[in-house]
């Protein structure tokens, strides 16, 4: 109630803009999440701009039309929620939004109207051609939940990106299971695989367990560092 008392008090003005520096962070799980649908209700009929200051990234990205990502008072990335979370270009927005696999490799051509990228001697993957220019050297993105687990006996497709690898952890948790594979030659992966996917596999891939990893060319991003920027006045 206290809450909401302070922000009638705040909007009565009318100000154009209305920062919140953490406005819900003193609230339980259950009421944070209501108060979230409630801000967001007020802010589309008053039609006021409000800046919201958050440490939580799912608040962020539930809360925003538009999010600024800051890094030590500069920021990183600016963009409605889906591109940082989808496209981020930096490491730092990449791990703050969500877990992401990141691969080192060097851009290697082009097929079928995707950018090559070479990971090691023997495996190449694709990319969207826009993210990549000429031979450079990149590191290239994936999202946990976009990978596909494939066991002895699957046939992965042939359209997709393919990583070959050892399960070395398995956590069930619940709506999903959590792979952490260790790819041939590579980094460790972190895979969530709904378990309605696994409809067609009787248990858990086991610790050991040979498999390959797949994932959609279109759903690779690649990380461009660069030094953060001071967001203009």
């Amino acid at each position: 109630q206290a809450q909401r008392v302070a922000l009638a008090r705040a909007l009565i003005n009318r100000p154009a803009v209305l920062l919140l520096d953490e406005p819900l962070g003193a609230l339980d799980l259950k009421l944070r999440k209501q108060m979230q649908v409630e801000l967001k209700r007020i802010q589309q009929e008053v039609g006021i701009t409000f800046i919201y200051v958050t440490h939580d990234q799912e608040e962020a990205m539930t809360m925003s039309d538009r999010i600024a990502v800051m890094n030590h008072g500069h920021y990183e990335q600016l963009g409605d929620p889906e591109s940082l979370y989808e496209r981020p270009t930096t490491r730092f927005v990449a791990g703050f939004l969500g877990v992401s696999n990141l691969l080192a490799g060097i851009a290697d051509g082009t097929a079928d109207g995707y950018a090559l990228v070479k990971l090691t001697d023997e495996t190449r993957v694709r990319v969207p051609a826009a993210l990549v220019n000429g031979h450079e050297a990149v590191e290239i993105g994936i999202r946990p939940e976009k990978i596909r687990v494939h066991t002895a006996g699957d046939t992965p497709p042939s359209n997709a990106n393919q990583l070959r690898g050892v399960i070395t952890d398995t956590s069930y948790v619940g709506v999903s299971t959590q792979y952490i594979v260790q790819a041939r030659g590579g980094p460790q992966l972190t895979v969530y695989e709904q378990n309605i996917e696994r409809a067609t596999r009787a248990q858990l891939c086991a610790p050991g367990e040979e498999v390959v990893l797949t994932w959609s060319p279109d759903h690779s991003f690649v990380i461009r560092e660069s030094p953060g920027s001071e967001l203009d006045a």
